[in-house]
Formats: structure tokens, C-alpha cells, sequence
């Protein structure tokens, strides 16, 4: 995992802020640790998700996330798959505009 950090700020509703600071102070963490675990929990959790796995697919198939973006979300070996079947839709397109 990178070790590289990125500053985020964002706006969060009181009470989860109040919520993510009393676990905090349980846990004997600060609120960063708490929240970049969360974050990272979802992301890993939502990417296990079927309907999602379509978005990404199909968001990486527009052209809409880069390649390191896909792999990022899925792994290197779903993203590999996930290019070689852009790569064959790709083709499979030429292929069939050129019969018609």
C-alpha cells in the first residue's frame, strides 16, 4: 500500500462526525484512522458488489476511468480480464461495422 497521503477535506453531518470521534477515543485512535478505515472497508465491500462491478466495467469501457483507475478498484487480475474483453468488444465491433 502507498504510503504517499493525500489532504482531504469534506463536509459530514455532525452527529457521524460526534459518532466517529467517541469511537476514536475508545479505540485510542484518532478521527483520520477511523475514517480511512471506513473509507477503506467500503471501497473493498462495494467492490464486491455485482451491479457495481458493471459500473466500473462499463465506466472503464467508456473511457471514463484510466486503466490504473480500474485496477485500483478491482485488482490487476479483474482489470486485466476487464481489458482484454474491451480489447474483443473493440474488435468484435470493427469487425461487425465492416460486414454490414
Amino acid at each position: 500500500m502507498s504510503t504517499e497521503k493525500k489532504r482531504v477535506q469534506f463536509r459530514a453531518p455532525d452527529r457521524l462526525i460526534d459518532r466517529t470521534d467517541a469511537l476514536a477515543t475508545v479505540l485510542g485512535e484518532d478521527r483520520t484512522d477511523i475514517l480511512v478505515t471506513a473509507l477503506r472497508e467500503y471501497l473493498q465491500d462495494a467492490t464486491h458488489d455485482d451491479a457495481l462491478l458493471q459500473e466500473i466495467a462499463d465506466a472503464y469501457y467508456d473511457d471514463e476511468i484510466s486503466f490504473e483507475q480500474l485496477k485500483s478498484l478491482v485488482g490487476a487480475e479483474e482489470a486485466a480480464n476487464l481489458r482484454v474483453l474491451k480489447q474483443q468488444l473493440s474488435d468484435d465491433f470493427v469487425d461487425e461495422v465492416a460486414d454490414v
